[in-house]
């Protein structure tokens, strides 16, 4: 993934975040842990809307997440937190609502779940973060013994648990459906965004099928020797691997180069290395 790439995934995925927080989860009081959790709550208990609380907690949040984590939050979630609190403040004044969209309150927390997910997985497969919650995790794990991910599932619960006593049970169950679908939702986007194809490829046409994957598809490839076992024919095994696009344009110029190729295409959730992402 090319640097603008890069930029241009992580804004789409704050839009995407603040839309699911400003139209879903915001009008129904769905908190399912974070920033955005914490705004509704307080945006209903007092006279400051929720885009400005999200604000405000996220600028708090990044200032302390440099006194006390130092140079750990990186400049792009500084700007991942900002842009997200935009553009939330922004629906605010140019579509405002103050009522649920629908009166199905589950569609509403599906269709909240979903864009808050996506839009957080697109972030984080951008080596960024939206900020909030993560930052109070990692100062609760820097000064304790609880590990990052207890440290935001304990953060997250304790405002999802909040939503019964300033909402109702209703909702709070809700919330908390909310909160544990989420790490599942954002778990498979990223492995799906990650998804790589592994080729093995036999075959008697190496220098044709070789060229392809270095001049076209821009891709490495290891070569071994191989020994029929059946025929007792010497031919060559070609080790590569490639974006899931790549995989069906690969595999029909295979069997056009050589019909008689024997392909071995298995499924890697993640590739790391040069030309696919680093450590």
């Amino acid at each position: 993934m090319t640097k603008i790439q890069r930029f241009l995934f992580m804004n789409i995925g704050c839009v995407l975040l603040a839309m699911g927080v400003y139209f879903f989860k915001i009008p129904n009081g769905f908190a399912t842990g974070g920033v955005s959790g914490i705004s509704t709550i307080l945006a209903r208990i007092t006279a400051i809307s929720a885009g400005v609380w999200i604000w405000l907690l996220n600028f708090t949040l990044m200032i302390l997440g440099f006194i006390f984590l130092g140079k750990q939050n990186a400049i792009k979630t500084v700007y991942c937190s900002m842009f997200y609190s935009a553009v939330t403040y922004v629906l605010e004044i140019a579509v405002p609502i103050s009522t649920p969209l629908t009166n199905q309150p589950f569609l509403e927390l599906v269709y909240a779940m979903l864009l808050t997910s996506i839009g957080s997985a697109m972030i984080f497969n951008s080596d960024a973060s939206s900020g909030g919650t993560d930052i109070a995790a990692l100062i609760l794990k820097k000064y304790t013994s609880v590990d990052v991910g207890k440290a935001l599932l304990m953060v997250d619960f304790v405002v999802a648990a909040g939503v019964f006593v300033v909402f109702d049970i209703k909702t709070g169950l809700f919330s908390l459906l909310g909160l544990f679908a989420k790490a599942f939702i954002v778990d498979g986007f990223i492995e799906s965004l990650n998804t790589c194809k592994y080729f093995v490829v036999i075959t008697s046409k190496r220098e044709e099928i070789s060229e392809f994957i270095i001049k076209t598809l821009h891709h490495g490839a290891t070569i071994t020797s191989a020994t029929g076992e059946f025929t007792g024919e010497e031919k060559t095994m070609i080790h590569t691997v490639c974006k899931r696009f790549e995989a069906i344009k690969l595999r029909n110029k295979i069997k056009e180069i050589d019909p008689h190729a024997f392909i071995i295409i298995t499924t890697s959730s993640e590739i790391i290395g040069r030309g696919f992402r680093s450590v």
